[in-house]
């Protein structure tokens, strides 16, 4: 039988009315809803690829940490994006934000169209190892 936590609220956390939660926790493992950058009131802050992938980076991390959950363990990421020629930059984020020996398995993927008009929508997993 599993435990189930809906992360709807939460530090840091976009407030809005969209009918999402921005993680669900199964047991030991934890589902990150798409993270976009929008700011704590709900509003979607449109800036360069580099600087939207870093607030939508840190909503992620914020609904990782609401849910209990470290960034040690994250084991997958997806990341849509708007243009392929912005991949160099995201690259670049990615390894600010993961060391080397610590990166999860990720895809990446151009999107036609993301919520807002945004240039980059980050989701993701992460489970607890079992003690």
């Amino acid at each position: 039988m599993s435990n189930k936590k809906y992360i709807t609220k939460g530090e840091g956390l976009p407030n809005w009315s969209n009918p999402i939660s921005h993680a669900v926790v199964v047991n030991n493992m934890c589902f990150i809803s798409g993270q976009l950058s929008v700011n704590v009131d709900g509003e979607y802050i449109s800036q360069t690829i580099l600087e939207e992938g870093k607030l939508a980076f840190s909503n992620f991390f914020s609904a990782l940490k609401n849910a209990d959950f470290k960034k040690d363990d994250i084991v997958f990421i997806d990341i849509a994006f708007d243009n392929l020629k912005d991949l160099p930059e995201i690259n670049k984020l990615y390894m600010d934000l993961f060391p080397e020996n610590k990166r999860p398995a990720r895809t990446i993927y151009q999107a036609e169209a993301l919520p807002f008009g945004g240039k980059i929508k980050i989701t993701g997993t992460a489970i607890k190892e079992l003690l």
